[in-house]
C-alpha cells in the first residue's frame, strides 16, 4: 500500500503539534505523540509521521501485548527491526521514553516533605513504577515528614511479594525515622488493593501504634499511576481503627 499523506497536508487544527499546543499532550493519541517525535511526513510512497507512529504501535502489539508496555523497555535495536525505523528515529523514541521515566524520579538531595501521596509516589517511582516484579519499599521520614531515606525491603515475583512487618520496622528504627510510608507495586497496572494488601496494612498499623512510629500511608504503584490505600474506603476504616496522627 502506498501512503502519500504528509503532516503538511493535514488541516492545521488537526496536526499533532498544533493539537498538543491547543489541547495539551494528555489529549493526543500515542500515535500522534510518536509523530511529533519523528517530525514531518516522509513524502510520497512512504508513511506519514502519524502513519508511521500507528505502524510502530501495531508492530509492538504483536503477541497481544500492550504496545506502550513494550515501548517502555524497548531497545534501539528492537525498534530498528520495524520497517521504516532507522537509528535516528529509534534513538529519538528511546531517548523520549527514558526522559519520561526520569521526570518521575525523586531527587534525593532535595528536602521534600512527604505530606501527600503524590510526593511519596514520586520518591519511589524509579524503583517501583515500571518494574516487572513486585517490590515492597519503605519511605522513612523525620518528625517534619521529610525524607530520611528509602529502602527496598523485599523483591517478589510478577504477581506477589512476601514481607513481614518486623523487617519494615527494623529498618525504620535502624535509620532513626519517626514516621514511615510503605509502598509496593503491581506490575499488572491494576492499582486495586488485594485482601492480602489490606491484611498487611492492618498488621503494620497495629505495629506502628505499639511502637509509636506512625504509618502515614500505604501506596500501590504501577504503569505510571499510584493509589493511596489510606484514601480508599477500606483504608479509611483501618486508619480510623488505628489512629496514626499526621
Amino acid at each position: 500500500m502506498t501512503y502519500s499523506l504528509r503532516i503538511a497536508d493535514i488541516p492545521t487544527s488537526e496536526r499533532p503539534r498544533e493539537r498538543l499546543i491547543a489541547l495539551g499532550a494528555r489529549n493526543l493519541t500515542s500515535a500522534e505523540l510518536i509523530a511529533i517525535l519523528l517530525g514531518t511526513g516522509q513524502g510520497k510512497g512512504k508513511l506519514s509521521a502519524i502513519g508511521l507512529g500507528q505502524h510502530i504501535l501495531q508492530q509492538l502489539s504483536q503477541h497481544k501485548r500492550d504496545p506502550l508496555d513494550v515501548l517502555r523497555d524497548v531497545s534501539p535495536n528492537e525498534l530498528m527491526k520495524i520497517p521504516g525505523i532507522g537509528p535516528a528515529k529509534a534513538t529519538t523514541i528511546v531517548a523520549a521514553v527514558e526522559l519520561g521515566k526520569r521526570t518521575f524520579q525523586f531527587r534525593p538531595n532535595e528536602r521534600v516533605s512527604m505530606d501527600n501521596p503524590a510526593a511519596a509516589a514520586a520518591a519511589l517511582s524509579h524503583d517501583l513504577m515500571w518494574q516487572k516484579q513486585e517490590k515492597f519499599a519503605v519511605l522513612m521520614l523525620d518528625v517534619k515528614n521529610c525524607l530520611i531515606g528509602t529502602q527496598i525491603i523485599t523483591i517478589g515475583t510478577a504477581t506477589e511479594t512476601v514481607v513481614h512487618p518486623r523487617e519494615i520496622f527494623r529498618e525504620t528504627i535502624k535509620q532513626g525515622a519517626t514516621k514511615l510510608i510503605v509502598a509496593h507495586n503491581h506490575p499488572s497496572g491494576n492499582l486495586e488493593p488485594s485482601q492480602a494488601d489490606i491484611n498487611l496494612t492492618e498488621q503494620l498499623l497495629q505495629g506502628a501504634e505499639f511502637l509509636a512510629i506512625p504509618l502515614l500511608d500505604h501506596l500501590i504503584l504501577g504503569n505510571g499511576d499510584y493509589q493511596s490505600l489510606r484514601k480508599l474506603r477500606e483504608g479509611m476504616e483501618l486508619w480510623h481503627r488505628y489512629p496514626q496522627g499526621e
